[in-house]
Order: C-alpha cells, then structure tokens, then sequence
C-alpha cells in the first residue's frame, strides 16, 4: 500500500510541477523574443524555483524508495565522457550563482562504462551541487580518470572545493537521512539534508565507495569509485537496436467527396506526392474520419446529398479538436468561391479539379511540411501534451497528439509517424498495451518509441519495455535539449538543427504574452 501510494504521489507531484516548468520555459523564450526583459527575469525566477521544488520532491520519493526496498538500478552502457560534458553545461549557471569557476580535467581515456546511468549523472551533479552550495567566489573542481586496481577496473571521481570545509564531527554526521551537519549552517545555505545519503546509497548500490576530507574554513574533497561494470541479477538493460524510417510522409489529408472516382484520383495523385489519404463518400462520415483521425488538411465538397460541404465545414469549424484544421472546399460552382472565409474555409478550389493548383495550395498552407517529421505525442495529460507539441513545433517537426493508445493506432492506420514519444499511464489503451498491437503489425514494427512517464517504473514494467522502446525519459528530469538532441538524431542520424517554425503556426503562449507587452507599455506610458 505503501509503494502504491509513492507511485500516486509520485505522478500527483511530478505532473503539475512539470507543466510549471514547461510553460515558463516557453514564456520566456516567447518573451526574449518580444524583448520583454522585466518578464524574463520574473520567469527564469519560476522556472529556477519550480525545479527545485522537483528536485526536494524527487529527492524524498527516492529516500522514500531507498527505505522500503523498492529502489532498483537500471543498468546500460553509455560514453562516460559524454555524460560529463552535459554535467558541465548543467552544473555551470549553480557554479556561477556564487561567482565560483568550474574546472573539469579528464586525466585518461574513460570510454564506455556498465551502470546506471541516471544515477551516476545524480552522484556527480548532487556532489557539485553540494559544493557550489559552500562555495563562495571559490574554485570548484572535478578530476575522473580510469584506473585497474585488484585486477578491476575502476572509475575515480576527485570533487574538490575550497570553500568552509567541515569538523571532525561534522563529517560524521555527513551520510545520515534528514540530519544536517550545522543547525547555522542550515540557516544560512538551506537544504533537506536528503543528497549526499540518497548519493552515499546510489553509489553503494553499483558496489562502489564514497568517502570525504575536509578542513573546517578551507574546503572539502569527496572521493568515489565506482566499477566500470556493475554486474547485479535481474538488473534491466536497455535494448541497444537502432531504428530508421524511410517512408516519405509529406502529410495527412482527408478526402470528402460522394465522386467515388474524385476521390480515387485524388487519392493516386497525392500518395505519389508523399501524402497519406484517407477518403469519406458522404458528409456523416466525413466527420467520423476527421474527429477519429485529426488529419492535416480536409479536402471537402460543396454540393453532396444528404449532408452537403458548407453543413460539414461548420461542424468541423465548431469541434475544438478541428477548428483549426486547413479545409479547402472543391465545387463545380465557381459561385461557392464567395464568403469562403466567413464560414472558416481556407481556400477554395474548382472541379475539375487542377492538380498543380492543388499542390500549390497545400504548399502555401504548409499543410505536411517536410519529409520524415511527424513526431507521434501519446499523453493522457492535456497540457504535458500541448507544451511537448509545441517543444516539438518550435523546432521544424510536425505533431500529431493523442490522448491515449486507441487514439494513436487508430491514426497510425492512415499515417506512419517517424517517432512516437509514448506515455505509459492512460486510459482506455496504456502504454503498454499500445506497444503489443504496434510491435504485432509488420508494416509498424519499426517506428521507434521513446517513452516519457513519470512514473516509477518496477522491474517487471522495465522487462515489458524491453525491445519494444528505444529509450526511456523521466518527465521530472526536464532535460529538454537532451530529448530533442535524441529526437533529432533519431529521425535524421545528424546533428539537430534548429528549423523556425512557420509563420502561419499558432503558438497558443503568445496571447498572453502580448497582453504583457501590452501591460508594460502602459507602465512605461
């Protein structure tokens, strides 16, 4: 019961905390954009405090987690120099809060190394941390090297900082759970007294060693060893296969047209385009397809029995999810042409229809894009669903979201994402039972899935995944560039490269932030 109400707790805590840090994340950029300093410095102050919140909320379910036995390791190989050089970018604004300088020395080649990775990023980043904490205009250092010893192979870390050091006895109380080594020093430098044991017992888990010098007013050193393979039963590895993808997908468009034979050209035409099609012969249908499949265009035509185009269009236009779906009427009555606009048409286009002005019109409206970037969001959570699509749209790509499982494969049938970002909790159709039916379909089983969750996520949860996932991310950690740095290379095998976002594109932040521009005026008038 215990652990049930952790993992609850876990997801209540971690979820709103998340969506804090998104979205003021976004706001400050929208309002760098807009030059907006006062408000930027405001927002990096939220940003900053919502993820130390994150940090005291992590660390106590990991305490949490340590107590009850239920902490486990997730072991893969991974390049440790790598790791450390996104420590250094991470570590560095902490390091320089207190005007310290940062020095990291790799004495010898470190290669590849078997262990867990999140928790060797939090032994190291916990210990700087600690050390930019009592640390003022100081230096801070950080020595790793690859050393044999016992005929193993080890890695040392050297953390090194000059700042107010420590007694004999307060070293003593260094590792203990919610023990503080000053009661002064807790007044004047803050923390929970959670890090260095939850780092203590993390390092002892991959069967290494933690120890500590230090002299009161001149500084402290701390000291780990870790194996290079850390060998435990029933640990989890990470599958290693890498995926490609190399179906052109230009777009999605939806066809509605009672001309079976209008819909057949169409549908030849735009597949040879890179389009993917999906078609409806009548209006009731028509918007079956659109709510269940939310395609990037619809192609629609006036005059249909029944239920004809201008019927359909006003439906579309009042579903949340499709009011800001392009549809482009098609009409042998070049007279339909007029008021387009006013109903919510984008454009409009006569029969018989002219193919290269058909082209011409899902170009102009950037209806598909590019080839090969529609990224696939799976989230139950509302709003971790529009701030990781609008992460995503900022950088070039394309977003088809959906709220759980059945929603996904049910659009996948018409159109093959090159990435799916996966959450594991949802309704109707989790996670987990989303990827059996994705892994059970030929034409499907190469897509690769990157799963984000909060979750705590058991041994035997690690076991389903394994295969089925290319990687798994924690929602808590926010690493942001790391995601899109994974998205990138695994969609394009290159370098990410920022791309602007169309002009055209909403970005549901900027409402606001133009009534802070607004608001500004008015105070500087």
């Amino acid at each position: 019961a215990k652990s049930q109400f952790l993992a609850n707790m876990s997801h209540e805590l971690r979820t709103p905390m998340n969506a804090i840090i998104g979205y003021s994340e976004m706001l400050k950029e929208d309002a760098e954009e807009l030059d907006l300093s006062d408000f930027v410095a405001d927002l990096d102050k939220i940003g900053v405090a919502g993820k130390h919140l994150l940090s005291l909320i992590n660390s106590v379910l990991d305490l949490s987690k340590i107590e009850s036995g239920k902490m486990e390791l997730y072991l893969e190989t991974f390049n440790l120099e790598s790791l450390l050089y996104e420590i250094d970018n991470t570590i560095q604004p902490l390091i320089e809060n207190k005007y310290n300088t940062f020095q990291l020395r790799i004495l010898n080649s470190l290669g590849e190394i078997y262990a867990d990775f999140t928790k060797t990023n939090q032994i190291v980043l916990n210990l700087l941390s600690n050390a930019a904490k009592f640390t003022e205009q100081g230096t801070i250092r950080l020595e790793v090297k690859r050393k044999l010893k016992n005929e193993k192979e080890w890695i040392y870390f050297r953390i090194t900082d000059d700042g107010i050091g420590m007694t004999p006895e307060q070293q003593k109380k260094l590792f203990k759970s919610f023990t503080q080594v000053d009661a002064s020093t807790t007044r004047r430098f803050g923390g929970t007294g959670l890090g260095l044991a939850i780092t203590k017992t993390f390092v002892e888990m991959m069967g290494g060693s933690i120890s500590v010098s230090s002299t009161f007013g001149k500084g402290s050193t701390f000291t780990v060893h870790l194996p290079t393979s850390v060998h435990l039963e029933d640990s989890y590895q990470k599958p290693g296969k890498t995926h490609t993808f190399k179906e052109d997908n230009q777009g999605f468009i939806l066809i509605i047209d009672d001309d079976p034979d209008v819909c057949r050209w169409l549908k030849t035409y735009l597949s040879d385009f890179g389009y993917s099609v999906a078609e409806a012969t009548n209006g009731i249908e028509g918007i079956k397809l659109a709510k269940k499949l939310r395609p990037d265009a619809i192609l629609l035509d006036v005059m249909m029995p029944d239920m004809n185009g201008w019927e359909v269009l006003t439906i579309l236009k009042n579903n949340t999810l499709l009011a800001d779906t392009p549809v482009i009427m098609t009409s042998i009555e070049e007279t339909c042409k007029t008021g387009i606009a006013l109903l919510g048409a984008t454009d409009f286009l006569p029969k018989p229809l002219n193919s290269h002005q058909l082209v011409a019109i899902l170009e102009k409206y950037d209806i598909g894009g590019p080839a090969n970037n529609l990224i696939m969001v799976v989230e139950d959570d509302e709003t971790l669903r529009d701030i990781t699509a609008e992460v995503l749209q900022k950088e070039g790509l394309r977003v088809f979201k959906a709220e759980n499982g059945q929603v996904a494969l049910d659009h996948i049938a018409y159109q093959k994402p090159v990435l799916i970002l996966l959450d594991l909790y949802m309704p109707e159709m989790d996670g987990f039972e989303f990827l059996t039916h994705l892994r059970q379909n030929e034409a499907w089983r190469s897509i690769p899935v990157i799963v984000l969750t909060s979750a705590i996520l058991s041994v035997e949860d690690q076991a389903r995944l394994h295969g089925y996932v290319e990687t798994i991310f924690q929602k808590q950690t926010n690493n942001r560039d790391e995601l899109l740095s994974h998205i990138h290379q695994m969609i394009s095998q290159s370098p990410p490269v920022h791309i602007e976002a169309p002009q055209n594109q909403t970005v549901f932040t900027k409402p606001l932030l133009e009534k802070i521009k607004r608001a500004a005026q008015l105070k500087n008038d």
